[in-house]
């Protein structure tokens, strides 16, 4: 059971940005989804200030909106577990494939 902080995961939209809250893990991503993809057109930014962590799942799906969104996205917070995922999928900071 997640703990306050953590929380239910969200995703809300603020002009040009993605807000995301609470742990984005595998347990949420099937249900952020459709409301993310919905309200991607437009969006520069995606913030993760809310989001305690993530894991696998949840940097697929942010990886994939990112893509969807047309690259470039500024990325801002730092969950624990996204740098380390972020090298081990070879993502750049706007979460693309980074060159090799």
């Amino acid at each position: 059971m997640p703990t306050s902080s953590e929380g239910t995961a969200g995703v809300t939209r603020d002009g040009d940005t993605l807000v995301f809250s609470g742990t984005l893990s595998r347990d949420a991503v099937a249900s952020l989804w459709p409301r993310a993809l919905a309200s991607i057109a437009g969006v520069r930014r995606f913030s993760l200030e809310g989001v305690p962590s993530l894991d696998s799942a949840g940097l697929a799906l942010l990886a994939e909106l990112a893509a969807r969104a047309g690259g470039g996205v500024v990325v801002t917070g730092a969950p624990r577990g996204l740098a380390v995922l972020r090298s081990a999928y070879r993502l750049d900071p706007s979460l693309a494939f980074a060159a090799a």
